[in-house]
């Protein structure tokens, strides 16, 4: 059903919901965009479903964005970039929405927007031999759509250490920024997110889903207004000269012009 995505349903009502690029190390296209955004409704709307757990297929759980899909931003006209950026804005609010427990799995490196996906997760457990990374500023880019999560997930304090300077951290630091609830041996990761998915399916799932609503309703608010706020953020970035020179100089395979 989907192209860039599997979904797997267990008996139980468990759903792995498994990104399936990796052959690009899972890096979101516009159609891995619009199958995460279906996925999620889908599995929403399904009364059969009581956990997700989401994972990556190969050794990369998400490179964040394709290039391609970036640099044809870089082409196109505004009104164009602020469609393709609610697209991807709509996706991590669709995921952060969901009425069922999101359990991440993240079996390998995610950097960019791949950690707004780990960010979105209730519980994401990491392997630990991992790298993550905000890696945007190095192309003259900032992480806009992605923020609300990651700050949501992070606080500022924590999230000040890692959102601006685009160096990647290990699976531990991963841990006491916050962002991962505990990493393990990559052979113990589905025994650990096992562990995470069976307290739920002792639990009533509308009181579930209403907890869920009720935690995010007392947490950092993550509105419409502030999703427009950071997809303008972006589309403005996107049409500086160091976004040009930046999506520029990693397609030519050389150092921008700051470096």
């Amino acid at each position: 059903m989907f192209e860039t995505l599997t979904i797997d349903i267990d008996p139980r009502g468990v759903a792995t919901l498994t990104l399936n690029r990796a052959e690009k190390h899972n890096a979101m296209s516009a159609q891995m965009l619009a199958d995460l955004t279906a996925a999620a409704k889908q599995l929403g709307d399904d009364k059969a479903v009581r956990v997700v757990v989401l994972t990556g297929a190969g050794k990369t759980f998400c490179a964040g964005g394709d290039l391609g899909w970036m640099k044809a931003q870089m082409a196109a006209d505004p009104e164009t970039r602020f469609v393709e950026a609610r697209k991807l804005a709509e996706m991590l609010q669709a995921l952060n929405t969901l009425p069922k427990p999101l359990i991440g799995a993240i079996q390998g490196n995610s950097f960019g927007g791949g950690l707004g996906l780990a960010s979105v997760c209730d519980v994401a457990i990491g392997a630990d031999h991992l790298k993550m990374g905000l890696t945007e500023t190095r192309l003259g880019l900032i992480p806009a759509t992605i923020g609300p999560y990651v700050v949501a997930r992070l606080g500022e304090a924590r999230a000040r250490r890692v959102f601006m300077s685009a160096r990647l951290f290990g699976a531990q630091e991963a841990v006491e920024l916050g962002l991962l609830a505990r990493i393990v041996p990559l052979d113990d990761l589905a025994a650990t997110v096992e562990a995470e998915v069976v307290p739920y399916l002792s639990c009533a799932p509308g009181a579930v889903a209403a907890a869920k609503q009720l935690v995010r309703d007392l947490g950092p608010t993550i509105d419409e207004a502030t999703i427009d706020h950071t997809i303008n953020a972006l589309v403005s970035r996107w049409e500086t000269d160091e976004a040009v020179e930046g999506i520029n100089a990693f397609f030519d395979k050389r150092k921008p012009s700051w470096t």
